[in-house]
C-alpha cells in the first residue's frame, strides 16, 4: 500500500525582487518624481524676474498657516506675478497703509530682508534697530565707502541707492518720522562760520529732500536735526568714520525721549 501512494510534487513560485517584492520600484519612482519637481522648480526660479521672486519670498516669509488656513497661495498669484514694471526694491516694500496691526518688529524685519537681498554690498553700513520711539535706521560711512562727498552735503550714488530702497519700504507706512545728521569730530570745512553743526544739519536736510523726491510724504517728516559730533556711534573713537551717519526714525510712539545712543 505504501508503494501505491501518489507522488506529490511541490512547485515553488519564484517572486522576482525577493521577499520585499516590487516595493522598491514605488520608492524609486517617488524619488525620481521628487527630483524632477525639484529641478523643475530650480529652472522656474531662473526664469522668473527678480521682483517676482522677491514677492514670493516676502509672501512666504510672513505667511502664517494658522492665520491663513484654507486660503490658497494661488489666490495671490495675480498680485505677485502680474504687476509689470515694478523694481525689486518695490516688490520687497511692505504695504502697511491699511494694516492697523503694524508693529516695529514687522517693519524692522521687512527692511532687514530688503537690505539683505537688494543692498548686500553695503549691508554692513546699515543698522536697523528698535528704539524707544520706534524703528531706527542708521546709514553710516566706512573707510572708502562714504554717504556724502567729503566735507559737503552732496549725496554719493551709494547713498542714493540705499535711500531709494529704504524709501520703498517706509513710504507706504503712515507713521511720522524724523531725520538726524551726525558727523565725526574732524572739521573738513575751511570756512570759519561753517562747522560740523551746519554740516550735519545740511546732510539731514539733503536726505529729507531726496526721500521726499522718492515718494515720502513731506507731512510725515516732523523734524530734521543736526547733532554734529555730539552723539557718536562709536563713543570710544570720536573720529571713527562710522560716526558720520544719517539716521531715520520711524515713530511708533510720540513720547519724547533723549537721543538714542549706540555703543
Amino acid at each position: 500500500m505504501k508503494d501505491n501512494r501518489p507522488i506529490i510534487i511541490k512547485k515553488v513560485k519564484k517572486v522576482e525582487g525577493g521577499h520585499h517584492g516590487g516595493s522598491w520600484k514605488v520608492a524609486y519612482a517617488d524619488f525620481v518624481t521628487a527630483m524632477m519637481a525639484f529641478f523643475l522648480l530650480l529652472w522656474l526660479i531662473t526664469m522668473v524676474s527678480p521682483e517676482k521672486r522677491a514677492r514670493v519670498a516676502l509672501y512666504f516669509k510672513y505667511f502664517s498657516l494658522f492665520e491663513k488656513g484654507g486660503v490658497s497661495f494661488m489666490e495671490k498669484t495675480s498680485a505677485i506675478f502680474n504687476e509689470p514694471g515694478e523694481s525689486p526694491d518695490k516688490a520687497f516694500a511692505p504695504n502697511y497703509g491699511n494694516n492697523p496691526s503694524l508693529s516695529p518688529e514687522a517693519l524692522r524685519e521687512a527692511i532687514k530682508n530688503a537690505i539683505e537681498t537688494l543692498l548686500e554690498d553695503v549691508k554692513d553700513q546699515i543698522l536697523v534697530s528698535i528704539v524707544s520711539e520706534g524703528v531706527k535706521i542708521e546709514i553710516f560711512d566706512r573707510d572708502g565707502s562714504s554717504m556724502f562727498q567729503l566735507g559737503s552735503a552732496e549725496l554719493t550714488d551709494r547713498a542714493k541707492n540705499i535711500l531709494r530702497v529704504l524709501a520703498e519700504n517706509i513710504k507706504e507706512v503712515t507713521n511720522p518720522l524724523y531725520i538726524e545728521g551726525h558727523t565725526d569730530s574732524y572739521s573738513y570745512s575751511s570756512r570759519s562760520n561753517y562747522s560740523n553743526w551746519e554740516l550735519s544739519a545740511d546732510r539731514a536736510n539733503t536726505a529729507r529732500r531726496y526721500l521726499e523726491s522718492l515718494g515720502i510724504a513731506p507731512q510725515r517728516i516732523i523734524k530734521v536735526i543736526g547733532y554734529a559730533d555730539k552723539d557718536p556711534l562709536i563713543k570710544k573713537n570720536p573720529r571713527d568714520p562710522r560716526n558720520r551717519r544719517i539716521s531715520i526714525v520711524v515713530l511708533f510712539s510720540r513720547q519724547k525721549s533723549s537721543p538714542p545712543t549706540n555703543g
